[in-house]
């Protein structure tokens, strides 16, 4: 099976948003942005020469509503069949986050009071069921879909042969992707512990990039180096007794 290639696909902004197309034998799309960009992400898939109709599957990668958002419109464009982790079944079934979002700093503590976190999308039901890994072979993608949790406890990451990391927010760049190739967290994590526990797990597996919903592609040693730190500030906490397992 040919080599997959991974194609950003801005969703808002240059890269505050993203969600990705991968290109293998037949092509795939990772995440599906905040509600009412299913027309909008088709328009850049298409833009790369993607007839919507030969997309093989479209993989969420967590029950955050600017990953899942337009879930619903996207299989309705493409008819492709949607992916999810059976954890986030929740969200997917009643278009609603589980709240409250839990804030890893400065910037999630603002942002959990945009009213755009708070809407309801549309509900949709993955037909592929994730529970562990799972080869995207079948979709006509030399991949693996990993579970990745933490950040929700259905998050899942896409691996490639070639080890692209499609990570969604297991990782991000800093200030919602604003600070380019500079590790952070995202601005929220249901458990920071797990979620760092998961990274390292993907790191382990020697991953070639790691691209994310939140800014450019991360380099991987850049990575190891940030979660050495983040290991150490969340061993802190512990210690103090300011961090439990859904709250940073």
């Amino acid at each position: 099976m040919s080599s997959t290639k991974v194609v950003p696909i801005p969703v808002m902004g240059r890269h505050n948003i993203n969600a990705y197309l991968l290109l293998g034998r037949r092509p795939v799309v990772v995440d599906a942005g905040t509600p009412g960009s299913g027309r909008r992400i088709l328009d850049r898939i298409t833009a790369h020469g993607v007839d919507p109709a030969d997309i093989a599957l479209i993989v969420i990668t967590h029950g955050h509503i600017d990953h899942f958002g337009s879930a619903a419109e996207l299989h309705r464009l493409t008819g492709a069949p949607l992916a999810g982790h059976v954890a986030d079944l929740g969200p997917y079934r009643s278009g609603r986050v589980r709240e409250p979002y839990l804030p890893t700093g400065p910037m999630g503590r603002l942002m959990a009071r945009n009213r755009k976190l708070h809407v309801r999308a549309e509900p949709f039901e993955p037909t592929v069921l994730v529970r562990g890994a799972t080869s995207l072979e079948d979709f006509g993608l030399a991949a693996r879909i990993m579970p990745t949790p933490g950040h929700t406890a259905g998050s899942v990451s896409v691996l490639t042969d070639a080890g692209d990391l499609v990570a969604g927010d297991l990782i991000a760049n800093s200030f919602m992707g604003l600070v380019r190739a500079r590790p952070a967290n995202p601005p929220f994590h249901d458990d920071p512990r797990q979620n760092l526990a998961s990274l390292r797990e993907m790191l382990a597996l020697d991953p070639t990039r790691l691209h994310v919903g939140h800014g450019t592609a991360l380099d991987p040693d850049r990575v190891r180096r940030w979660a050495e730190r983040e290991h150490g500030r969340l061993a802190r906490r512990a210690a103090a007794g300011r961090l439990t397992a859904r709250s940073a």
